[in-house]
């Protein structure tokens, strides 16, 4: 299983090879099989799989997606500058159907641009109440767009105070970047007029804009064709992300009843492992956990994520061990 594959499943779970004392780390236990449990948890995932990666284009949010997807189809280049076409990613790839056929939405890199966007910042002044805060504008007054420009500068700004998380995702240069010029020319907090502060979240911040260069990836979106029926795209979505599967008909009754419990808070079992849990995990290709110390299998990539295919039914699993 490739990391980026293993991280989709987890559902952002550390990705890679890791010593085994951090691997035990993460999953809560230190390789000793007498003072903890082995947990086994199933997440519902969308059936068919195609149900979940093929685009609509009348009801995506990305409005463009559609005209991206006709130029490719008919072999034009379309570009986008610093976001993906589609938001397809190796990890989470994403299909359209057209005239029957599924194609595989991607892109490549085709050229660099440099370009100059506002930056939005925030620094804490005082408590919104204080009799010394300075005049502010309520966050709350503002568009969508300048809301969400606060909101992201908040966080970024409460990272700065070591107090909570940061979403890099959103987050970059220490504050939220306007890349949509026309979103940037309606907002409030760009340009001479803007306001000096905002309050947000009982608050009051100093906002600092400025507007700086960036050097951004020009991509040109793709579209391969890559299967004539939902069947064989359905068979390629079970080839990119299934890893094991297991059929009721081969399971004891109380294998099926330690499946029906894993879908809900989750089956544990301690040392040694009853035939039937150890029926599943060897279906999981979990065979690392089975003896009750993992520690013998230095250097296990991740053995106890992945997704299961039950019946006709698919789950993303997840096996960890719990302190008792």
């Amino acid at each position: 299983m490739s990391p980026n594959r293993r991280q989709f499943l987890a559902g952002g779970a550390t990705a890679g090879l890791c010593s085994l004392a951090g691997c035990l780390d993460a999953l809560g236990g230190d390789g000793d099989g007498d003072d903890q449990r082995l947990q086994l948890v199933l997440s519902d995932t969308p059936a068919p799989l195609r149900s979940g990666y093929v685009i609509d284009f009348t009801a995506t949010e990305r409005p463009r997606d559609d005209e991206a997807f006709a130029a490719a189809v008919a072999g034009e280049a379309y570009t986008t500058q610093g976001r993906t076409p589609f938001g397809a990613r190796p990890d989470d790839p994403k299909y359209a159907r057209h005239e029957g056929t599924y194609y595989r939405l991607g892109s490549v890199v085709v050229n660099e641009r440099a370009v100059t966007h506002p930056v939005v910042r925030l620094t804490g002044v005082a408590d919104a109440g204080a009799d010394d805060a300075p005049d502010a504008v309520v966050a709350e007054t503002l568009s969508e767009a300048d809301r969400t420009a606060v909101h992201v500068a908040h966080m970024a700004a409460r990272a700065r105070d070591n107090e909570g998380g940061v979403p890099w995702g959103l987050v970059r240069r220490g504050g939220y970047v306007f890349r949509d010029d026309g979103a940037a020319a309606k907002s409030r907090l760009v340009g001479a007029d803007a306001p000096s502060h905002v309050i947000y979240h009982d608050t009051v911040y100093e906002l600092d804009v400025r507007r700086e260069r960036f050097h951004e990836a020009v991509y040109r979106a793709t579209a391969e064709p890559v299967a004539e029926s939902p069947e064989r795209l359905e068979a390629i979505l079970r080839g990119r992300f299934v890893d094991a599967r297991l059929a009721g008909d081969d399971l004891s009754r109380k294998a099926r009843s330690i499946l029906r419990d894993a879908q809900g808070e989750g089956y544990a079992e301690t040392h040694p492992y009853s035939d039937a849990y150890r029926t599943i995990l060897t279906a999981l290709h979990a065979r690392a956990y089975l003896d009750g110390n993992v520690e013998k299998d230095a250097y296990v990539e991740d053995p106890g994520v992945g997704m299961v295919r039950y019946g006709e039914s698919y789950y993303r699993y997840r096996v960890r061990f719990l302190t008792r």
